[in-house]
Formats: structure tokens, sequence, C-alpha cells
């Protein structure tokens, strides 16, 4: 195409192309996207494959409504998501906040699945918390103003029905990054959104002037609104942590947080911290070898547990919700046996998942015949929660552990076995347990994808082993000299890897990484000689704990 612009403008007379006076002024790459700019117009050719490719939600919603409501499938509610039916109940998912022209104020974005939204129109704001019956996570209140969000503008309509997104004013203060509005008292919400990376990479933030405090906590809690993924903690040490998906993330949530939500005041941040995991390695025959005794602070009580890990797949499974705690019993129990290995009677006796009720761990009853164990049933489940999201290690949280419980000692009266005497002895049982049964540390792990040309291979091979990470697949595209490199890198190694990464290869590599699966640290973490141990007392350190891991002692108690 250089500099032959009449032959060019000739053939493409064919195509029914034509070019103005500016454009024949460009010259080989520009005069090429030009040209391929107005004869295969990218809008069209989206637009098209849209209204070709992608259902309608009459069509959708007739065989997603199973997938997407939490509650029976025959009622009325899911009868007209179903059917997608203006005039049944209003069912519609909040699914992002969007920042609006106000400050500090947010337009609530999500799509009608049933009925019609109407401006006044009163509704109950369901939160992710909620469960049918109870009224926490529930605000009843009116909307505002009902938005059709177009591109850069807004359109205020009177009424959306089903099957159309839409934009809604005056709710955002109930919601903080999804919900689920209706006008029946019966509805149950719709199911939460899923997120395929999970927030592991933290990092510390202050103001660098003190007086800016609250305008950190207010720019906080927008960041969270505006950032689905985003997790803003405060610690209990006061500090304030912002979580993200990695390096670039957080990068971007920071500087989000700077600019628009805090006006442009500094604030300092501390290096990144990456989120570890505690789990056990286990030990042969534990019901024999590691099962720990705990007794309660006035003696008259005592639990015998032991812990081992969870059978291969079933953490993974867990954090999928193909296994979950709202799943019938005899379902669930079923599908533990059968692909998971597990024994039957365990399956059946499952106390509860942890941390946070759905964690990948799980509190198991393996006892015979015991008097009372039922009023025990919630103090134990709290211990576990408690338990499982500060580990024995470093007080991370736990993964992939299954704590069984093998016999319970009881007073007989009630009085003397409540949650003050339960609670902290089913922890200190827990904790024993996992140090009985050989503690390991697990780290999150990144998958990279790099396409680099075939030169700069050899130079990627060396900048991952040095980072500890490794290549488990390398093709080339067909036709091109470019090849598809996949490598895991820890996440702890990954700061700073797309700059070494471009050095090393002058640029001409390109990293894209997203969080894949949790690894073992390798090492004894109890053994001080290893290079594990050291990181778990840093950790114990930079949380303020004794730097030294806490002796068996302190949990098992002697008959």
């Amino acid at each position: 195409m250089n500099d032959k612009i009449d032959e060019v403008e000739k053939l493409l007379q064919e195509f029914g192309v034509f070019l103005n006076s500016a454009d024949k002024k460009l010259s080989q790459k520009s005069l090429m996207k030009r040209v391929l700019q107005k004869w295969l117009p990218a809008d069209n050719a989206l637009k098209e494959m849209i209204i070709e490719h992608l259902p309608s939600p009459a069509e959708a919603q007739a065989y997603r409504y199973e997938i997407l409501y939490d509650g029976p499938l025959d009622d009325p509610i899911s009868t007209s998501i179903k059917n997608c039916d203006p005039n049944g109940p209003l069912i519609l998912f909040v699914s992002k906040m969007v920042p609006s022209t106000d400050k500090g104020r947010f337009i609530a974005f999500g799509r009608v699945f049933s009925g019609t939204v109407k401006t006044g129109q009163k509704v109950r704001i369901l939160g992710p918390n909620y469960s049918p019956g109870k009224k926490t996570d529930l605000a009843v209140k009116n909307i505002q103003r009902t938005l059709l969000m177009m591109g850069r503008k807004v359109e205020i309509v009177d009424s959306v029905p089903c099957g159309n997104t839409i934009g809604l004013v005056g709710i955002d203060q109930f919601l903080l990054k999804t919900g689920t509005l209706t006008d029946s008292d019966h509805a149950y919400p719709l199911k939460n959104l899923k997120y395929s990376v999970s927030p592991v990479v933290r990092v510390a933030v202050e103001p660098k002037n003190p007086g800016d405090l609250p305008k950190l906590v207010e720019g906080l809690k927008r960041l969270s609104k505006s950032d689905p993924l985003v997790q803003c903690i405060s610690g209990d040490s006061g500090e304030h942590i912002i979580a993200g998906a990695g390096e670039l993330h957080l990068e971007i949530c920071l500087k989000d947080l700077q600019d628009d939500f805090m006006n442009g005041a500094e604030i300092k941040m501390s290096q990144p911290i990456v989120s570890f995991r505690e789990t056990v390695e286990g030990v042969k025959d534990p019901e024999k070898n590691a099962v720990c005794l705990s007794k309660s602070p006035n003696k008259h009580n005592r639990l015998y547990c032991f812990a081992e890990p969870l059978p291969e797949g079933l953490p993974e499974a867990i954090d999928d919700g193909k296994i979950s705690p709202k799943d019938d019993v005899k379902v669930r129990s079923k599908e533990l046996k059968q692909t998971f290995g597990m024994d039957d009677e365990a399956a059946k006796k499952i106390w509860g998942f942890g941390p946070e009720t759905t964690g990948a761990n799980l509190l198991i009853d393996k006892t015979k015949a015991i008097q009372y164990l039922n009023e025990i049933k919630d103090s134990c489940v709290s211990g576990f929660q408690w338990a499982t999201k500060e580990g024995a290690l470093c007080g991370e949280a736990m993964r992939g552990v299954s704590f069984n419980i093998v016999d319970v000692t009881l007073h007989a009266d009630s009085i003397h076995r409540g949650g003050g005497q339960i609670i902290p002895t089913a922890r200190r049982c827990f904790y024993g347990a996992q140090l009985m049964a050989k503690p390991k540390l697990m780290e999150p792990v990144y998958l990279v994808e790099i396409q680099c040309p075939e030169q700069t291979v050899g130079s990627i091979y060396g900048v991952l082993n040095r980072k500890r990470g490794h290549v488990f697949e390398e093709s080339q595209r067909p036709g091109t000299p470019i090849f598809n490199v996949k490598a895991y890198l820890p996440v702890q190694e990954s700061f700073g890897f797309t700059a070494d990464l471009r050095a090393a290869t002058s640029g001409q590599a390109f990293p894209q990484c997203v969080f894949d699966h949790w690894q073992i640290v390798q090492g004894d973490p109890l053994n001080p000689k290893e290079k594990v141990n050291e990181l778990v007392k840093s950790i114990r350190k930079r949380k303020g704990l004794k730097e030294e891991i806490p002796d068996l002692d302190n949990y098992y108690d002697k008959l």
C-alpha cells in the first residue's frame, strides 16, 4: 500500500470504500487502519453480533432462572422471572454502583428480571447477608428516580419493565456493592456475583496529613462501593487495609481513592502484603496419634478432636459453590461420598463450613451417643468459625482442613456447659489439633500468560526461575512468530515482575496475571531452621503477635 494511492483507491472503489483528501495523505499502517475502519466498522460488527448471538431476556431467563433465584423454583416469583413477566412481582438485581455527578452519591445500576420498576415505588432492599424471615440486611425505601443509562448521558424515565438494564437514584446508602430489590414480602434474594479472582494482595494506607483521616475513611467507603471486587478493611490496630486482585488492580484503586474520592489529598501506603492460608498435611491414623484434648476453664467439660486434610478437589468445589452449606443434606452427602470418597457417616454429620460459614473447612461430628451434644453444637461451631478465621500458625485463615470431634464429656448441669465454657475450649482444641496434624502454610499463585516473540523466550525463563515461577505450557500461534507462554508464579514474587520482564525482553513480552490456585509452601513451619518458619515469624511480627509459634502445651490439656 506504500505510496501507490491511485491503485489502492481504484481497488477500494470496487469494495464501495471511498477515501477523502485527508485519508489520501496517510501512509502505510495508518492508511491500512483507515481503510479497515471504513470497510469493516467495529461498531456495526459488534451490534450485529449482539443481536445475532445473545439470547433475548425473554428467552434467556427461561433457562437461567434456576441458577439465579435462591428461593423455591415453583413459587410465583420464580415463575414470573422464568416468563419475564412485566406484570409480576418486582425482582431487580443491582450489580454495581456507578459514581454520579453529585459528589459522593452513586447510581445503583442493575437489571429488572421480573415486574416493572417505577419512580417513587416503595421497595424492599435485600443485601448479600439477608436471610428470609429475618430483618438482617433489609431496608424498605422509595426509589427517587429511575434512569436509562445511555452511554455518557442518562435519561430520566417514569417506569422500566423487566428485561432492561436500569439506573436507580436514592438507594445507594442502603447497598454496599450488590443487592436485590423487590416489592414482595415473600421474595428470596437473587444469588450473589461470583468472581474468578480473589483479593489476595493487600496494602495498608494512611493519610500524609493526619487531619485528612476522615476524608480517607469516607473515601474507602466510596471506593468499596464503586469497585465490586476490592475489599476495604479497618483493622483492630486502627490501620486501613485495601485488598485487591493484584499489584496493578491495587495501583488503579489507590489512584481512584486519592484523585476521585479524596479530592487529591496525599496518602502513604505500605509495601504490598500477600494473604496466606493455613492447612494441615495430616498424619497416619489420626484417631490414635493426633487427637487433642482440651478442658473448659471450669474443668467440667472435655473435647476430643483431630484434624485431617480435606479430600483433593473438595476445597475448590466449596469455593466454586458446588458444595455449600445450603445444599440438601442427602444430596450433599451422596455427592461427597461418590465424588470425593468421603465416609458416609461423616458426610451426613457436617456441623458447619468455616470461616464466614461458607469457607473451605469442615467441622464434622464423629461422636457416638453423647448426652446433651446438641446443646453445645452452636458453641462448637462458633469456636470453629473463630479458629478457622485466624489459625494457630500466624493468624491467617485456614483452608482445606476437616476438624473431627470424636468424643465429648459434658457436665450434667446446663449452667456449667454454656457458651462461655465451650467456645474458647473448642477454639483451643481446634488449634491443638491443627498443630498435631503437621501444619503447613499455603501461598496464592498466579497463572501468568506471556505473549512474546520467539527470540525472547529464553530470557523469560530466566526471569521466572529467579521468581520461583515455572513454565508449564509453551505454544506458537500458527502463522505468526509469536509464542504464548503459560506459567505459575507465586503472588509473593510478582511485585515488580512486569518491570523485570520488560527489562529482560526490552519491552517485547506482555504478561497477564490472574489468580489461579493455592499451593503449599515447602518446609515445616514449626522447624526454626526452615525458610517457611522465618516467613511465619515475619507475618506474626507484622500482626503484632508474639514471634514464636505457640507451643502445643498451650492447647493440649493432660487428662
